[in-house]
């Protein structure tokens, strides 16, 4: 049962897969400067670049937890969210209000996924 890690830095690995489940690290927005759509965008297309590199897609997310800094927000993301998860492949998700490692930061995400 090997575990493979991409991209690994001291404290984390962007990609871990293991028995064909893909782990993917925390992911952001790339411009913390934009609202909460924008960031929302720019984040879930990071998880489709993440997941297209380590053999996935989002309609084998199997997981997400979605981090939230202001629960106002979370229908803004959500309307971003169903257009982006296709129908019919809506992973187990939790969304929880947290704090951010930036204060510009608005959400974060956490995925697990199948190999294709």
């Amino acid at each position: 049962m090997t575990i493979i890690r991409q991209e690994t830095k001291t404290r984390m690995s962007r990609i871990v897969k293991h028995n064909g489940v893909i782990y993917l690290c925390g992911q952001v927005c790339k411009d913390a400067s934009q609202g909460i759509e924008d960031q929302t965008r720019s984040m879930l297309d990071k998880v489709d670049e993440l997941l297209e590199q380590a053999g996935s897609d989002n309609k084998h997310i199997l997981s997400a937890t979605i981090y939230i800094k202001d629960m106002n927000d979370f229908s803004k993301m959500n309307e971003i969210w169903d257009n982006w998860i296709p129908q019919g492949f809506a992973p187990a998700r939790a969304c929880v209000k947290a704090s951010m490692a930036r204060n510009e930061l608005l959400i974060e995400i956490s995925v697990i996924a199948a190999e294709i």
